[in-house]
């Protein structure tokens, strides 16, 4: 959970007008400061009217009037005035030339206050922008403002996974609370201080400094936690502790660092255990800690394997921020599109897009693709650059077309696969085999493949969507996808691509990445690895559709990446061999088909949904109990080699090698249990016995299910029996791959 380091208080309501001013308007000036403190807005607006009859052309009297009309609003306007604010720069630019030095130190205020309202209307580039700007003149400001600036930076990095800048500002706030209180500047002095109010001020600058340094800590642990620094982030939880107490962002914090050393339960407890009743509400905080806490438990379950418990947390998380929007005023059902009405610092607490994703990842391991599907569908609209969201969209659409699932699922081969229909009765007894996989079948019935639905063609273009997203140069550094949001930023994950060097500081990683919101950029190995999941689901799909040149190119492109997992090499061979063979290119698909391809079957180098991948030395990894590979999936290079076997007999059997294609079918039988062997592979034993004339075995292998029984021939046939006709001359189709293989390990 965070706390936001700009909230409306902070915005300045600056009472200063320029050096020559006469001590009637000094009085003046004083006395709407004054009224402003009060809340007594009406009363600082008169004094405001009548300043500005006497000095016009100053611009701060009618900034601190827009402040005061905004504050009296309720803080609710803020669109009027953010509109206020970007007239008056535009004066300021053409009334003066534009100088980047004295200039922008004269009109801080103005600046400082449009970064606020960008921060807080999730425009976080230009707010980003305009704070690091300020950043360059901090040394002119007095203390107080210059912690603000600070605050603000520190808050925008950590929103937009920046924690190496982040941490260097920290280290800059540190030295700015222990700096001598009576530091001052003449720009950042108000003209009508008193030597009584300057000892008050004094006052309320140690203040200040005891609760920035809490807030520091608190900044620091979101940022070790970010960075995977466990062993940092383990001192700084100490620090909070002792400053904060078991208040409920302490106690957040703390869940998530046990929650990333895969103290499940600990984090569990420890978010039970925080009040969160006596939390404010999202109107003086902006934020819904009761929304976070449901979120959070959500994740921690979704790590520990326990899907449909999470998807219940998730699912209590929407409902709390939906009621969250109502109470806001939002009648758009959590939409936020319309500032007006809303109060600023609440604007940030509509989580519902970053809920609906993780309810999106947590349906599809469940799997329920269509239901996740509607949800990812939502999310996409807000979080259209991110290229794995694209790609789960299309692991939906692969789920819910791959047709019965529940033999695939259970890996166990079916009489039903095989034998498509009984006719007749007694001697007339017929037995109709399956004469083709419904494989390379055409989804679309006459609509366009761009309208959302959970559609082969639809997933085509959603992959397509995800590599283009992806750059062409991995020259990116990032952090791998969290397929649930993390378990601790409360603040919007409105990611920014934004790399400025003005505060930057030494930073491991690299300033630029590719952004993922709403969870924490690519690093430069996750963008590999995904573009690998991506071209393996690329090449299934395109062979689902039948385009047999695009799979071909999907799998070859996959082929040929540097850092491959066993387990998409597998896919990549299985794939451009299958392509091959519907291109009528036997030899080159006999290539892809040796079972010496298949050194490793693991289930990629990284895991990117569980965010977990880091190269920090001091990162305990978490295994999440809930990923499992499928049962149909191979288990071993053995098995894996076995389907390679099965496949290289069905492209002997179209070239008429039958001798050989039955001695593949046959080595391959004996290298996995009976359970294992797919249905095309019985198919293809009945229609090689049958070419060798043996139609008493053929009727075994289908009346036993099992490639090689062990069956006495007859001594003289049954003429009772008519033998099983064979439904097509042609051989018969490859073993296709089962439709549960292109379910690779989500990342």
């Amino acid at each position: 959970m965070a706390e936001t380091g700009s909230d409306a208080g902070d915005m300045k309501h600056d009472s200063v007008s320029s050096p020559g001013i006469s001590d009637q308007e000094k009085e003046m000036a004083t006395n709407a400061f004054e009224a402003f403190k009060a809340g007594s807005h009406d009363e600082s607006l008169k004094h405001l009217d009548s300043l500005q009859e006497l000095n016009k052309e100053d611009y701060k009297v009618t900034m601190n009037k827009a402040i005061t009309e905004f504050y009296k609003s309720g803080q609710t306007t803020t669109s009027t005035l953010k509109q206020t604010l970007i007239t008056l720069k535009n004066q300021m630019h053409t009334a003066v030339d534009d100088i980047d030095g004295l200039d922008d130190v004269e009109n801080s205020i103005l600046n400082y206050n449009q970064a606020v309202i960008h921060y807080h209307m999730r425009q976080y580039s230009e707010s980003i922008s305009i704070g690091e700007k300020l950043y360059q003149f901090l040394e002119p400001f007095e203390e107080k403002f210059a912690q603000a600036v600070c605050f603000l930076l520190v808050d925008l990095y950590l929103l937009t996974f920046q924690p190496e800048k982040a941490l260097h500002l920290l280290a800059v706030l540190e030295k700015l609370t222990v700096k001598d209180g009576n530091s001052k500047n003449g720009k950042g002095e108000s003209t009508y201080s008193t030597n009584k109010e300057s000892s008050s001020l004094k006052a309320e600058f140690t203040a200040m400094i005891e609760a920035a340094k809490s807030k520091m800590h608190q900044y620091k642990v979101r940022a070790y936690i970010q960075m995977k620094s466990l062993k940092a982030c383990k001192r700084e939880i100490k620090s909070v502790m002792n400053t904060s107490g078991n208040s409920a962002p302490s106690l957040f914090l703390k869940s998530n660092f046990e929650y990333l050393r895969g103290n499940y339960r600990k984090a569990v407890k420890l978010l039970n255990s925080s009040n969160i009743a006596e939390h404010p509400g999202p109107l003086k905080t902006g934020e819904c800690v009761r929304c976070m806490f449901w979120n959070n438990l959500g994740c921690i379950h979704f790590a520990m394997g326990k899907h449909n418990l999470g998807l219940f947390y998730f699912k209590k998380a929407l409902q709390e921020n939906d009621h969250v929007c109502a109470q806001l005023g939002d009648g758009s059902n959590g939409q936020a599109k319309k500032f007006t009405g809303i109060p600023m610092c609440a604007l940030l607490a509509n989580k519902r897009y970053e809920l609906l994703y993780n309810c999106g990842i947590q349906l599809l391991h469940i799997g329920r693709p269509l239901a996740a599907f509607e949800c990812l569908m939502e999310a996409v609209q807000v979080y259209h650059s991110n290229p794995r969201l694209w790609l789960r969209l299309a692991e939906c659409c692969i789920t819910a077309n791959k047709g019965s699932s529940e033999q695939e699922t259970k890996g166990l081969p079916s009489k039903k696969g095989i034998v498509q229909a009984v006719v007749g009765q007694g001697y007339h007894r017929k037995i109709v085999l399956a004469s083709q996989s419904a494989q390379n079948t055409i989804y679309s019935e006459g609509q366009s493949a761009a309208i959302p639905v959970a559609s082969m063609e639809f997933a085509a273009i959603c992959l397509r969507n995800a590599l283009l997203l992806l750059p062409e140069h991995q020259q990116h550094d990032s952090k791998p996808d969290n397929g649930s949001k993390s378990c601790s930023q409360s603040g919007s994950t409105e990611s920014s691509s934004e790399t400025s060097d003005a505060c930057s500081g030494k930073t491991q990683e690299g300033d630029k990445f590719i952004p993922a919101a709403p969870s924490s950029p690519l690093r430069k190995q996750e963008v590999e690895n995904l573009r690998c999941s991506i071209l393996a689901c690329s090449a299934y799909v395109a062979l689902a559709l039948g385009d047999n040149l695009m799979a071909l190119n999907h799998a070859e492109k996959l082929l040929h990446q540097t850092k491959l997992s066993g387990s998409l090499k597998f896919l990549g061979h299985l794939y451009a061999a299958e392509a091959l063979i519907s291109l009528d290119r036997i030899s080159d698909a006999i290539a892809h088909l040796n079972p010496e391809n298949v050194t490793d079957v693991s289930l990629g180098v990284s895991s990117s949904e569980q965010d977990q991948g880091s190269d920090k030395g001091d990162l305990e990894p978490v295994e999440s109990s809930g990923k499992q590979t499928p049962l149909c999936y191979p288990s071993s290079v053995s098995s894996a080699r076995a389907t390679m076997l099965f496949n290289l007999g069905s492209a002997y059997c179209l070239r008429s090698e039958y001798e050989k294609a039955r001695k593949c079918l046959h080595q391959a039988a004996s290298m996995v249990n009976t359970k294992e062997i797919p249905p095309e592979a019985i198919l293809l034993g009945v229609y090689l016995e049958l070419q060798n004339g043996n139609t008493q075995l053929a009727l075994q292998i289908i009346k036993r299910n099992q490639l090689l029984p062990s069956v006495k021939p007859a001594s003289s046939p049954d003429l009772r029996k008519k033998p099983l006709p064979f439904q097509s001359s042609q051989p018969v189709q490859p073993i296709q791959t089962p439709s549960s293989f292109t379910q690779v390990q989500r990342k």
